[in-house]
């Protein structure tokens, strides 16, 4: 997902989107402990769009105190 999409989306839609992101991550954790996937590198790519998520949500946050 990119950082366009991201500021699109409204913020319920990035939470929901978020949990639904953090819950797959951990899955695909859990599946690389007990045997090998076939892309690590899939980890990465997930933790940095959920740090994508994230940023844009507290970004959110910041402006709305604002």
């Amino acid at each position: 997902m990119k950082k366009e999409e991201i500021k699109e989306m409204t913020t319920a839609d990035l939470t929901e989107r978020l949990a639904q992101m953090e819950k797959a991550q951990l899955q695909l954790i859990a599946n690389h402990t007990v045997s090998a996937i076939d892309n690590p590198a899939s980890i990465t790519k997930g933790r940095k769009e959920i740090a994508r998520v994230k940023t844009e949500l507290r970004a959110r946050e910041i402006a709305a105190a604002k």
